[in-house]
């Protein structure tokens, strides 16, 4: 605890420097010395302000299942740590290298949704709508940040836990601004809630973000389904007290996983690594290893849908050890009986766009 403050100290310099740079930019956008493109399409934006671990990719997905039946959705990443460049529209036959994992997940689980990926949004979201006329909405993944796009929607995620009210600049924090961007959210999702929220939690992040007069504020959990054989999507299994599990992941914050799963589960031995890490044959020798060594009768491995994508590139090591990696489905819900008033915001948005 003591390192870790003395870290933030030392730190805090770079991090006002590292602000003065954010406000400058910031500025230059709000008086249109840089100008930020609209389109005449309905663009939604789901970003954080913090460094990962807010849960963009579920809310998109909810997002998805909301809207693909009325209407034609795309989604729009910059494909983090994919290995090409440029413009891609997105195949489920790809691989995590060529399009990045989040991207690739979004494709396989909903296939006729254009995913697309890109460095330059502003060239990629003409490009999609030259390509496919008959599009409707693009929700734009992580985003918040990228201000050379004004969004006609614009959600802010931030977690339970971890507030962007309770946080700094990096890198002394995890803040990629300063507190005060929060006024550019129309929507703010407060994310990773416990599975009971009561009023004075809701009351406790009104007084601490002060929405603004326009916006909203929600609270949203997570809902854990059964793992799926990651190369064998019918093969399901049940989570119960008999079952021990090593979870790999390489994902910005485990501990909310990790809680409901001993919940459920008899024993879990975690294997982390930095978010979005490419697994190494060397880590899955390693995984393999401790797979082995786990001392139990029941036991499979276990990982997110994200990973699975990265875990996938070894498919030929996992097939032939036999190892049972498994990934747990991830679905968003709200507190307070307010998804339905979260869904009107969103089809209002989309009713009264005007070009």
């Amino acid at each position: 605890m003591i390192q870790n403050k003395l870290f933030k100290l030392l730190m805090l310099p770079f991090s006002l420097l590292y602000g003065i740079g954010i406000s400058l930019r910031n500025f230059f956008y709000k008086t249109d010395v840089l100008k930020a493109i609209e389109f005449d399409l309905p663009i939604i934006s789901v970003g954080n302000l913090s460094i990962g671990g807010a849960g963009k990719t579920p809310h998109i997905e909810y997002l998805i299942r909301l809207l693909q039946p009325y209407i034609n959705v795309a989604t729009l990443s910059r494909g983090y740590k994919r290995k090409t460049k440029g413009y891609v529209k997105v195949e489920s036959r790809y691989d995590a290298e060529r399009v990045g994992d989040e991207p690739l997940q979004y494709k396989r689980k909903f296939p006729q949704v254009l995913v697309s990926v890109a460095e330059s949004r502003t060239f990629a979201i003409p490009k999609m709508i030259m390509d496919f006329p008959s599009l409707h909405t693009v929700l734009l993944d992580d985003a918040f940040q990228h201000l050379s796009i004004k969004p006609g929607l614009n959600i802010l995620l931030t977690e339970f836990h971890y507030p962007f009210t309770r946080d700094f600049l990096l890198p002394s924090g995890r803040l990629r601004e300063w507190r005060s961007a929060y006024k550019r959210a129309d929507l703010i999702i407060i994310s990773k809630c416990p599975n009971f929220v009561d009023e004075a939690d809701r009351n406790t992040f009104i007084q601490e973000i002060k929405p603004l007069a326009h916006q909203r504020l929600f609270f949203s959990y997570y809902k854990y389904l059964n793992p799926f054989h990651i190369l064998n999507h019918n093969l399901k299994i049940n989570l119960s007290k008999d079952l021990d599990i090593i979870l790999i992941c390489a994902i910005a914050r485990t501990e909310y996983l990790v809680d409901h799963l001993e919940e459920h589960v008899n024993e879990v031995h975690t294997l982390e690594y930095e978010d979005h890490h490419y697994f190494t044959k060397f880590d899955l020798s390693h995984l393999k290893q401790e797979y082995e060594k786990f001392d139990s009768n029941n036991k499979i491995i276990l990982t997110t849908e994200k990973d699975a994508m990265r875990l996938e590139l070894h498919k030929d090591f996992l097939v032939a050890n036999k190892l049972p990696i498994f990934a747990i489905p991830v679905e968003v819900a709200f507190h307070f009986n307010e998804g339905e008033n979260f869904n009107e915001e969103i089809k209002n948005y989309l009713l009264n766009f005007r070009n």
